[in-house]
């Protein structure tokens, strides 16, 4: 039986996925430091407030930069993902 071709170990990365009001995908950003952007992002959720306030940030993917308005975030969540 012919074996998978494998280039080394599998690595593993975190994404934060964040999705927002009127969409069925998220957005999925790889950060530098995914458990903070997370806990940041979960941090405006909990505050709820109704006044929008601008969130950038920069990212590793394929998405370089993004703009989120805080009050379009209905929840955030993290990626575990397995690469070559």
């Amino acid at each position: 039986m012919p074996q998978p071709f494998s280039s080394g170990p599998m690595k593993k990365r975190t994404s934060v996925l964040v999705f927002l009001k009127g969409t069925t995908a998220p957005l999925v950003l790889y950060v530098d430091s995914p458990i903070d952007v997370y806990e940041e992002l979960a941090q405006i959720l909990k505050q709820n407030s109704p006044t929008p306030r601008l969130i950038e940030k920069n990212t590793n993917g394929p998405i370089r930069k993004v703009c989120i308005l805080s009050t379009q975030i209905c929840a955030v969540a993290l990626q575990d993902e397995q690469y070559l």
